[in-house]
């Protein structure tokens, strides 16, 4: 076999004298995808950390071609040809597209004093087309892009001279996040290209159809160690989350105990906004209600609307058989509707406070006392006790939301949600980003709501959870609802063929 192009070996690292990667050991071969899974803590971050330079291990070796290298700090992985793509965005949001690109690299100047802005915008231009992203200008100030464009930029600005870098390594951690199906089908071009060049890649994911889609080799890591590395094409999602979770699991999907009972909990009619047109349904006590469209079809729009972040043009919501009028998103708390929006860490954390404030955010009058003081024992207490309830783990509740994993954080919102015992929940992407340990604890708390009478209406890119948790499944389509179907004897190609329909001529 060829030497490998980078090889990792006796890789330890302890935090407080809890070990968090032991003996760990990796080899990337050049023109190779190689695919790292494992549970949010499993041990993937704290090995990224290691080779970035960003965290000094208790012992590692690195060998690049064969010949050992010491990694100190950033500079000196980036001088030995690694390069790094985070699921969080290290960008300058008030700078441009170009400055963005280049922020690793030397602006060109004119006379080595002043930045020549014109050749900065035309290499950040050759970069994009190489890449195949022509709709992003480089002279757009970069914060004023939707979080996809954003992510794409950050990609360019890694891949820089990718048409030279024949032996570098790139490290892809959870690149797909924000990116639509366009976006991603992008993405893995370029990866392609890359490994036809020679390059290896290291592809950090927990969507598994896109390792499968894109990987040559998966390394599976489970409580700091390397349990298993084997080829793509010898392996299945199921011996994978079997590795991943050291345990069998027979059912991905928690099998439903009851039905929906025949009690209207949630008559929508008619709803209008600027995104959504004439979308009527109900919700039943009980029922877990699937929303299935493609990118911009509405699907997050239509649950704006229905907590009032989105204005009503026109139409009518009744929770109960109560009319709601004036609606918006303290008023849906008040009535039980609670929210859960898609980007959890700019939408619904404040990630510099603790997971109890985080928790009690949207409910602070059930803590003042006299509206002038919070009962901090109160908001410890309920905290603690829906953070059992939603399976959370943390060091304690003072730790910090940012400290948390993405499971986590995505429990410390299912948490809040269950402050009111909320009748009707809003689920807006709410697995993606999340290892599959904590994936399944959602779904069997998205069973136990349902079990206890309440009704759920989720917004799911995979259409196999859809088919998998929901009764019912709402398609849209351009703003519209082209059809409701019944989950059972759905299968990922019918359902994708209805997102594709135009609008149902009945509806």
């Amino acid at each position: 076999m060829s030497i490998p192009l980078l090889a990792i070996s006796n890789a330890n690292k302890t935090y407080s004298g809890a070990p968090a990667l032991i003996d760990a050991s990796l080899e990337l071969f050049s023109g190779e995808v190689h695919a790292l899974m494992g549970e949010n803590g499993a041990g993937k971050s704290t090995l990224i950390k290691l080779l970035a330079g960003v965290t000094m291990p208790d012992s590692m070796h690195i060998k690049l071609h064969g010949q050992p290298i010491v990694i100190h700090n950033p500079q000196d992985a980036f001088r030995h040809g690694l390069r790094f793509i985070h699921q969080e965005l290290n960008i300058v949001p008030q700078l441009s597209v170009a400055e963005n690109i280049f922020l690793s690299q030397p602006y060109p100047t004119h006379a080595g004093i002043f930045v020549n802005w014109r050749k900065l915008e035309q290499a950040a231009n050759t970069t994009l087309n190489q890449l195949g992203i022509s709709h992003i200008n480089p002279r757009q100030i970069i914060a004023r892009l939707r979080p996809g464009d954003q992510m794409l930029v950050k990609i360019a600005s890694a891949f820089v001279h990718a048409e030279q870098s024949k032996d570098f390594i790139y490290v892809l951690d959870e690149p797909t996040a924000s990116l639509t199906g366009e976006e991603t089908t992008l993405l893995f071009a370029v990866i392609r290209r890359l490994r036809e060049q020679g390059c290896a890649i290291v592809y950090v994911s927990h969507r598994m159809e896109e390792i499968f889609q894109i990987s040559d080799r998966i390394t599976v890591m489970r409580d700091g160690r390397v349990i298993s590395t084997q080829p793509t094409p010898e392996t299945t999602p199921a011996d994978l989350i079997r590795l991943m979770t050291g345990r069998k699991l027979e059912q991905v999907y928690p099998s439903r105990e009851s039905t929906p009972s025949e009690t209207l909990l949630l008559d929508v009619q008619a709803l209008h906004t600027q995104s959504i047109k004439q979308v009527t349904f109900q919700l039943h006590a009980g029922e877990i209600l699937g929303i299935a469209g493609l990118n911009g079809s509405g699907r997050s729009e239509l649950l704006r609307a229905l907590v009032g972040v989105d204005k009503l043009i026109s139409g009518q919501i009744r929770l109960d058989t109560k009319l709601q009028t004036n609606h918006s998103p303290s008023k849906a708390w008040g009535i039980g509707m609670a929210f859960i929006p898609e980007e959890r860490r700019s939408q619904g954390l404040v990630l510099g406070h603790n997971v109890s404030n985080n928790v009690m955010l949207p409910h602070l009058s059930m803590l003042s006392w006299g509206g002038l003081t919070l009962n901090q024992r109160q908001e410890q207490r309920i905290s603690s006790h829906l953070g059992k309830r939603v399976k959370l783990r943390a060091r304690n509740y003072n730790q910090r939301a940012r400290e948390l994993s993405g499971g986590n954080q995505q429990k410390i919102l299912f948490a809040r949600a269950l402050v009111r015992s909320a009748r009707v929940l809003l689920l807006d992407e709410p697995t993606r980003g999340i290892d599959v340990g904590s994936k399944y604890d959602i779904y069997q708390l998205i069973r136990q709501i349902s079990r206890d009478g309440n009704g759920i209406i989720m917004v799911s890119s995979e259409l196999s959870e859809l088919i998998g948790l929901c009764d019912r499944i709402l398609v849209m389509h351009q703003g519209r609802l082209v059809q409701i179907v019944d989950a059972a004897g759905q299968t990922e190609e019918t359902l994708l063929a209805l997102c594709y329909r135009e609008t149902h001529r009945d509806n």
